[in-house]
Order: structure tokens, then sequence, then C-alpha cells
């Protein structure tokens, strides 16, 4: 019914910058709030950043290097990372809190996941 492709993933160096992007497509009635996630190797999956009408929300890790935006006409969320750091590298998910054509019910869909790596 509904599917999350991330993508703009990749290796970067220290410093550098990488923007995601994640498309929401389907049978989408309305999108409530779309957000970024990360998992690293060993660890437990963590919030990055999330956006809804006219409110985002940071991490703290990513307060002031990163920035999330929304084309609500594409249902694409992006997330602009600038000043990279090796503690960045994770896989990097997208979710999209929303509600289905026909349905009244909203619930939470996941993306596949995209590599993030900051090496030298």
């Amino acid at each position: 019914q509904v599917q999350l492709v991330e993508s703009g993933g990749g290796l970067v160096q220290p410093g550098g910058s990488l923007r995601l992007s994640c498309a929401a497509s389907g049978s989408i009635f309305s999108i409530l709030a779309m957000g970024w996630y990360r998992q690293a190797p060993g660890k437990q999956r963590e919030l990055v950043a999330t956006i809804t009408s006219g409110y985002t929300n940071y991490a703290d890790s990513a307060k002031g290097r990163f920035t999330i935006s929304r084309d609500n006409t594409k249902n694409t969320v992006y997330l602009q990372m600038n000043s990279l750091k090796p503690e960045d590298t994770a896989v990097y998910y997208c979710d999209a809190f929303l509600r289905v054509s026909g349905y009244s019910s909203v619930r939470t869909y996941w993306g596949q996941g995209t590599q993030v790596t900051v090496s030298s």
C-alpha cells in the first residue's frame, strides 16, 4: 500500500556533507509527520529529526549540523547533513506517520534504510 524509499547515503570524509531523501508513495491520504532515525552497529535505533506542519525537532547530536525539510507536493522528506563526524556513521531510516486512503486509522511506515559512512 505504502512505500518509503530512501536515497543519498554514501561514504563521506569528516567535515563533509550529504543530503538524504525519502519519498513516500502509494495510497496516501495524508502524512501527519515524517522523520529520520539512525542505527549504528551494536546500538539501538535513535531519533535524528522529525518534521510536522510548521514544526521541527532535532536530537542534540543533530542540532546545528542537520536540517530536516519536507516537500508536501512530492511526499518527500530531506535531511541535509553538514559537518559530518565519524560518529554519524549509521544506517539512516526515514519514517512517515500517515493515513492511508480509505482508512480512518493512522500508522507509521518505515523505509529500508540507507548507509552513511563518515571516514577518512
